[in-house]
């Protein structure tokens, strides 16, 4: 059987969208539960937020349990934060076999070397977001936040939601979207021709050429209402877009 290798992003997994849930449920039991596959990558936002991995809810424990059957039964599973994620640690990640990877993490895949990532930090236009991630990524920031008591926390997290819908209504979705010169520069900085990741909600392959060399980025897309998911195997890339029904 060929070789495969599956990639995901952006489920914005909540309690709110069981739909979701069982879209990624399904899509474990079909494609990589008990199949011959070589590695599941989640490239961030796998959750609508994460306040931390003290808070534990039915849906983070059923996730958590269907993960770990995945690498339990010899797939192992790769995690990258997101920007709505970005405080899990090793807590929840071993509790569902997981390893969490650097955000931009070079793979080996079938003799191509590909940077993944969750890809919130090449959308360099949008200044005010840039400015909180940086912040978020930081060393003390996420500290400070884990150490505050939970309920403190989820009102945090309540209120930066709100605040991210308000300030994204305002702005062009060109400001929202990566910038090619931060594409280009991810590229350069790892030296390869392929790149995987998602964050910007448009599922597409976009194609460059640079000084003769081919370039190829492929962008997940996000589950609001569709399975999106990204299978390579030894012979090509192909992504895929599953509308799901019975949305909200």
């Amino acid at each position: 059987m060929m070789r495969q290798t599956y990639f995901i992003a952006d489920l914005h997994l909540s309690e709110s969208r069981p739909d979701i849930s069982a879209a990624f449920y399904q899509f474990l039991d079909t494609h990589i539960v008990n199949k011959d596959v070589d590695a599941l990558y989640i490239l961030g936002d796998f959750f609508e937020v994460w306040v931390g991995d003290d808070y534990v809810t039915p849906l983070s424990t059923e996730v958590a349990a269907r993960l770990k059957q995945v690498s339990d039964n010899g797939t192992p599973v790769f995690f990258i934060h997101g920007n709505r994620d970005f405080i899990m640690r090793d807590g929840y990640a071993n509790k569902a076999g997981m390893t969490i990877l650097d955000e931009q993490t070079v793979i080996d895949l079938y003799g191509t070397p590909t940077v993944i990532l969750h890809g919130d930090e090449m959308c360099t236009q949008d200044i005010e977001y840039q400015n909180f991630r940086k912040k978020g990524r930081g060393w003390w920031w996420p500290r400070l936040m884990l150490a505050l008591p939970l309920w403190y926390r989820r009102g945090v997290a309540t209120k930066a939601r709100e605040k991210s819908k308000q300030n994204q209504a305002g702005k062009s979705l060109d400001i929202l979207d990566v910038t090619e010169d931060a594409v280009l520069d991810v590229f350069a900085k790892h030296q390869v021709t392929n790149m995987i990741h998602g964050h910007t909600h448009r599922p597409n392959v976009h194609h460059y050429n640079v000084a003769g060399t081919q370039l190829t980025r492929t962008v997940l897309g996000d589950w609001y209402s569709q399975g999106s998911y990204l299978v390579v195997t030894e012979k090509q890339q192909t992504l895929i877009n599953e509308p799901f029904e019975n949305t909200k």
